[in-house]
């Protein structure tokens, strides 16, 4: 049976549009495109991920959240970016870091070594 829709995009709203944009950009190393109505598009490896502008501030946590792997089996280049560390490892099934970007957007950090979903 053919499914009834297929994943498109995805999407994060934002006050600052440039600062989440280069965050993600630069994370992910994505290319940027931003159009004149504010938004921005980042692109590549197959992902298409765009940065609306909102006027309204993030009030409560997020029900959907990105899951990204780590370059190595830390999150302190993420934290150089102006991400912040929520929540560090806490055993050996849950190896993974809960994350904020500069937004306070969560996300999920999984070391190298060890890229379960969350």
């Amino acid at each position: 049976m053919a499914a009834p829709a297929r994943f498109k995009d995805f999407c994060l709203d934002a006050n600052d549009v440039t600062l989440l944009a280069d965050f993600w950009s630069t994370a992910l190393g994505l290319e940027l495109t931003r159009f004149k109505d504010g938004d921005v598009k980042l692109s590549g490896d197959g992902m298409l991920i765009w940065v609306n502008a909102v006027p309204e501030p993030k009030t409560a946590k997020n029900r959907v959240h990105i899951d990204v792997t780590l370059a190595g089996d830390s999150p302190q280049p993420l934290v150089d970016l102006g991400a912040r560390v929520l929540t560090a490892p806490l055993d050996a099934d849950h190896p993974w870091w809960v994350m904020a970007d500069p937004e306070g957007n969560e996300f999920c950090a999984f070391p190298t070594s060890d890229a379960s979903p969350a």
